[in-house]
């Protein structure tokens, strides 16, 4: 989704639009923990995803890792910062991705459709990028796991009778990074979350929302 604990309903680097387009070149297909690109690559093409979950991350300069995003299916990865690759980007499961060659972003004339529908997509990712930091700021560690949870749940989340599921092919530790905090801040709220009846694990990678509107209340600050 371009997964920010700001975007509630669908990937701020997505065009649906795009994907009623007949496809210009063939799929990209990757095995799980495999790179697309790295930070500092050449960007000759961008990506939408069609199928799976990438992870988009950045090097500190003190050498920690920052999670920028992850990217689900419809958003579009790959955009270009002086012409090269501003973050790595590496699988997290099997993936399919549409690739477009950068010149349909930089020039419109030879498909003005779809040079719009790729401007629009980067001008929302620079927007949810920058409330994405604001708001990692801002929130305790309880708010930011809910925001990221209530996120899911509206994109990818299955309705199992009263209750919503949600897979989660991160580990806790890219979670963490992605949220601005330790491993065991996150796994500590995730345990918080359960003991309150939030929400109820199912092994590692699978979250069940048990109590939306609570979720929804602590992800927005109001709990009391």
């Amino acid at each position: 989704m371009y997964v920010t604990i700001s975007s509630p309903h669908e990937g701020v680097a997505s065009d649906k639009g795009l994907s009623d387009r007949p496809p210009t070149l063939p799929l990209t297909r990757l095995a799980p923990e495999r790179h697309l690109y790295y930070e500092g690559d050449k960007v000759e093409r961008i990506y939408q995803v069609k199928s799976g979950v990438v992870r988009l991350t950045r090097l500190l300069e003190d050498g920690r890792r920052q999670i920028i995003a992850f990217g689900y299916p419809g958003d579009i990865v790959g955009f270009p910062f002086n012409g090269h690759h501003h973050t790595e980007c590496e699988t997290l499961t099997r993936v399919e991705l549409q690739p477009y060659l950068l010149t349909h972003l930089e020039n419109g004339r030879s498909d003005p459709a779809l040079h719009a529908s790729l401007l629009q997509a980067a001008l929302r990712e620079i927007a949810a990028m920058q409330d994405h930091f604001m708001m990692l700021g801002r929130k305790t560690a309880q708010e930011k796991l809910a925001s990221f949870l209530a996120v899911l749940a509206d994109r990818v989340g299955i309705k199992t009778g009263e209750f919503t599921q949600i897979a989660l092919p991160m580990s806790r530790a890219d979670i963490a990074d992605f949220l601005g905090l330790t491993t065991e801040t996150v796994s500590r709220t995730f345990s918080q979350l359960r003991k309150n009846k939030t929400i109820a694990l199912n092994g590692v990678h699978v979250v069940i929302i048990r109590n939306r509107a609570a979720l929804n209340a602590l992800a927005e600050g109001d709990h009391g």
